[in-house]
């Protein structure tokens, strides 16, 4: 395997200074991301995740790949993330392809999740429609007693992915609106580094 450019090494290392930053302000979850996909028609879609890893590949997130951003990413593996984080004046996007985690990857981290959190995996039926809140506590209450107290393992149709970014950018707020936007960006030629006009 090649050496990472050290421009993306460096961008990759400012996202772990500013999590490490962001976790000592009053924010409850500062890994959230809104991860951004399309579907194989171009047609968008965004929601709220949280980002369960960060590596010199680039960060990492787990879903139910039958999720509805799960068919997105099979379709179409162009993603972004987008952090913002209020009490740094910060915002961080980054936009790639995705790959799959590897089994390992994926099992190490479900030995992690919360055993409430590994159920709710196995019950929910995630982005499809739901008859009723009681059809998924019924569905929840099947789980819990399949399993009783067992060791529950992870379900084949839940998995994790890695954004390799091709462009980062880091925005901090300005006064007047004259915002400061450094971008890092893979080229032909390896990365680049530059600035944006607000």
């Amino acid at each position: 395997m090649s050496k990472p450019d050290p421009l993306l090494v460096e961008a990759l290392e400012r996202l772990r200074t500013l999590l490490e930053r962001v976790k000592t302000t009053n924010l409850p979850e500062p890994a959230a991301v809104c991860l951004a996909t399309a579907d194989d028609a171009g047609r968008p879609r965004a929601r709220m995740v949280l980002m369960r890893g960060l590596d010199e590949r680039g960060p990492v997130f787990y879903t139910n790949l039958e999720s509805r951003k799960g068919r997105h990413l099979s379709d179409n593996p162009h993603a972004a993330l987008c952090f913002y984080w209020p009490p740094l004046a910060q915002q961080v996007t980054v936009e790639g392809v995705i790959e799959p985690v590897t089994d390992e990857e994926a099992d190490a981290y479900w030995s992690t999740r919360p055993r409430e959190s590994q159920i709710g995996a196995w019950a929910s039926l995630q982005s499809e429609k739901l008859p009723s809140r009681f059809t998924l506590l019924r569905r929840v209450l099947a789980e819990t007693a399949r399993f009783g107290t067992r060791p529950i393992p992870r379900p084949v149709h839940w998995s994790g992915f890695r954004l390799l970014p091709s462009r980062i950018e880091f925005w901090t707020n300005r006064p007047a609106r004259l915002h400061d936007r450094q971008c890092y960006e893979a080229g032909d030629a390896g990365w680049q580094k530059f600035l944006l006009y607000p």
